[in-house]
């Protein structure tokens, strides 16, 4: 798939303020500093679309990017940001739940994971609780050229044994650098494939 166009359209609090349903969505979401912002900006070749921070849990919003005129990727704060107050991560959990439960034109959730540590509980824990909840989801390996082919591989290894201990098979993964861009065309691919079969949710 080419990105000819990719501009923000709007960030939100409200679940209700966001654009109407119609076009097919892809939500990024991970723990904070995972390297989302940059992994949006290398895919769709716009630096500075998704605002990058060096301050954790920086993004309390929801965010659409309109691509192509044709489908949206979605921009989710982070989870697991020490810095927040426990209220506001309380408020940011439920609306970002909520959305991810009853967003009728989602159509996968892109879980980012750093592929340089070991296997995270908060990650584990966000991955079951979309398995709970029928959420379709991929695993997106993040910064991959900060290590080894061998130590990457490994992680994931590592990731898929804990994820089956709940599910029977584990999702699609993708490893990706935002600095090589390893990973851009696979994701953009699938995504691709997805759009094709999308029918547009009615609205009453």
């Amino acid at each position: 798939m080419l990105i000819h166009t990719a501009e923000f359209k709007c960030s939100n609090t409200r679940t209700e303020k966001l654009p109407p349903p119609v076009l097919p969505e892809y939500a990024f979401i991970g723990r904070s500093n995972v390297g989302k912002s940059s992994l949006i900006n290398m895919l769709t070749q716009k630096k500075g679309l998704a605002k990058t921070s060096q301050t954790p849990g920086k993004t309390q919003l929801i965010n659409h990017f309109l691509i192509n005129d044709k489908w949206y990727i979605v921009d989710l704060p982070g989870y697991g940001f020490a810095r927040a107050s426990k209220s506001s991560r309380g408020e940011w959990e439920r609306f970002i739940k909520y959305y991810l439960k009853n967003r009728e034109s989602l159509q996968c959730v892109f879980v980012l994971i750093d592929s340089r540590v070991p296997p995270q509980k908060v990650d584990l824990e966000f991955c079951f609780w979309l398995g709970e909840h029928g959420i379709p989801f991929m695993l997106v390996f993040t910064k991959a050229d900060k290590q080894s082919k061998h130590k990457t591989q490994l992680t994931i290894a590592a990731f898929k044994k804990a994820l089956l201990d709940f599910f029977e098979e584990v999702p699609q993964q993708f490893i990706t650098s935002s600095e090589t861009q390893e990973g851009r065309d696979e994701i953009l691919t699938c995504i691709g494939e997805i759009n094709k079969g999308f029918t547009a949710p009615v609205i009453e």
